[in-house]
């Protein structure tokens, strides 16, 4: 069974993620597959857009292949997430329209290959969120450069406790820009089937709000102020002390979710948001978290949060150091450091949103 369905509808090409099993679950030769599919559908003067959507009902793609990096080698994760993240780039560099249906679960590698698109679409039963810290990993694929764009601290909020977003979260935190009901995503394929090769950004933009429907009001929006009075710090105990004096129900919510996360994961994770406030492009931040990834491979936690949560399915992962205090912050600096050939080796201008 092809992981990847290529096909041209009128003067859309599309790419449906083929894993519904297993989530659309993004593998290796997934990567290869939509990134050959791009080439194609750049090169063809007949097609005016691009649609991913994955099939099934459950999701567009709940992450990479996490399995496949479990078993493999330290060599097999750098060749994984070098393509992975070259292709999230290139995405948001995309010279022709680029439409992203997130219905239902789009989590990790599924948020890479969509929140960087130029029209980015959720329905009424999308759950969208980086959970990377509890697994003992990072919000990666350019999380790194969205989080630290949503308003005030939300996404900090967000990369730290790996809170799931629906539509209205998703479009209040700049991850998504319109809800079409799912009823209606035959009738948005069928308009952008039918513009014409001519067709630009503008006229794909129209056809998603002829569809839209209002998302209702971000349930983020009502701790608001919480989050921010909170999140604002640049050390993990300091929002943890905010957090412990605000004493709100959702407070003690928020310190009962962070306490399951990895701390060094946490640790790290802050300083990645906090550097990508000032990145000057969305490829400085996939570089450095393509380093940032290589590190936290050899030290181990990804792996035990990977066993944990996927394997053994045991959900006690030992996590080193266990707690946030045993964290050394001068040692998580050194993650960031080059570990490898750079992904992106030569200059590139400003992409991203």
């Amino acid at each position: 069974m092809d992981e990847v369905l290529v096909a041209v509808e009128g003067s859309l090409g599309r790419v449906r993620l083929n894993r519904p099993k297993a989530l659309n679950a993004l593998t290796h030769p997934m990567v290869g597959a939509i990134e050959a599919a791009l080439d194609r559908f750049a090169a063809d003067p007949a097609i005016a857009a691009v649609l991913l959507t994955g099939e099934g009902e459950r999701g567009l793609c709940a992450g990479g292949d996490v399995r496949s990096l479990y078993e493999g080698d330290l060599a097999f994760a750098e060749a994984f997430w070098r393509d992975e993240y070259r292709l999230d780039a290139r995405i948001a560099d995309f010279g022709k329209p680029f439409v992203a249906v997130m219905d239902g679960i789009t989590m990790g590698g599924g948020v890479g290959l969509s929140a960087h698109a130029r029209h980015r679409v959720v329905t009424e039963r999308s759950r969208v969120a980086m959970p990377e810290t509890g697994i003992g990993y990072l919000p990666d694929v350019g999380a790194t450069w969205l989080l630290p764009r949503a308003p005030g601290e939300i996404g900090t909020y967000l990369g730290l406790t790996g809170a799931p977003m629906e539509a209205a979260d998703a479009m209040l935190a700049g991850f998504a820009d319109a809800l079409v009901p799912v009823a209606a995503l035959p009738r948005l394929i069928e308009a952008l089937a039918g513009l014409g090769p001519e067709a630009d950004d503008e006229d794909v933009a129209v056809a998603i709000r002829a569809l839209a429907a209002e998302p209702g009001p971000a349930p983020l929006a009502a701790h608001r102020a919480v989050i921010d009075r909170c999140f604002a710090f640049d050390m993990m105990d300091e929002i943890v002390a905010a957090l412990e004096a605000e004493g709100s129900d959702f407070a003690r919510a928020t310190l009962d979710t962070l306490a399951a996360k990895a701390p060094a994961s946490l640790v790290l994770t802050l300083c990645l948001l906090r550097r990508g406030r000032t990145a000057p492009s969305l490829e400085d931040c996939l570089e450095r978290e393509f380093h940032a990834s290589l590190a936290v491979l050899a030290e181990g936690n990804f792996r035990e949060g990977v066993r944990a949560a996927v394997i053994d399915k045991d959900r006690t992962p030992r996590w080193s150091p266990p707690r946030l205090d045993q964290v050394d912050p001068a040692r998580i600096a050194r993650w960031l450091e080059p570990r490898a050939a750079p992904v992106f080796p030569d200059p590139r201008s400003t992409a991203g949103r």
